[in-house]
C-alpha cells in the first residue's frame, strides 16, 4: 500500500510539472530531476525521508545536466558561426 501511495504522489508531481509550459529549460530539468529522484528513492525505500533526499539529489542532477546541455549548445553555436565565417571567406 505504501508503494502505491508513493507512486501516485510521484505521478501527481510529474503531471504538475508537465503542465508548466512557461518554465525555463533549467527549471524544467531541475524539477524533472527532483520528481524522478524523489519517486525512485521513495519507491525503493518506502520512506519519505529518503524520498526527500532523492528529490534533492535529483534536483541537483537535473541542474547539472542543464548546465552541461547549455555548454554543449554554446559550443555548437560557436562551431556553426565559425563555419559560416570560413565559408564566406571562400
Amino acid at each position: 500500500m505504501n508503494c502505491k501511495l508513493i507512486l501516485s504522489g510521484a505521478l501527481a508531481g510529474a503531471l504538475a510539472l508537465s503542465a508548466c509550459a512557461d518554465m525555463s529549460d533549467t527549471q524544467r530539468r531541475t524539477g524533472t530531476g527532483a520528481a524522478i529522484g524523489g519517486a525512485a528513492a521513495g519507491i525503493i525505500t518506502g520512506d519519505w525521508g529518503w524520498a526527500a533526499a532523492g528529490a534533492a539529489v535529483g534536483a541537483a542532477s537535473g541542474y547539472l545536466y542543464d548546465q552541461n546541455q547549455k555548454q554543449q549548445e554554446a559550443k555548437q553555436k560557436r562551431a556553426y558561426e565559425q563555419g559560416v565565417k570560413d565559408g564566406q571567406k571562400n
